[in-house]
């Protein structure tokens, strides 16, 4: 699931519009519109304002399957 997806689906779990979660999160309406239409450029200080919210944080995720990441160099 992506950043945008996640933001948008618990806001909407939680009944909240997007003024209701940039108010409860202490960051700009702009803010949270950007960030769910997937904008490229975004604080990371920001999300995690909008993630604590939601008892999360940003952090490293695999892109891909470990088997692949630990495989040996093949050439």
């Amino acid at each position: 699931m992506t950043l945008r997806d996640f933001v948008k689906k618990q806001r909407k779990i939680h009944r909240l519009t997007q003024a209701d979660l940039a108010s409860k999160a202490g960051v700009g309406l702009r803010f949270i519109r950007e960030l769910e239409q997937d904008k490229s450029t975004l604080r990371i200080d920001k999300v995690n304002q909008v993630l604590q919210l939601f008892g999360k944080t940003l952090g490293p995720v695999d892109l891909r399957p470990k088997s692949e990441v630990n495989a040996p160099n093949e050439k």
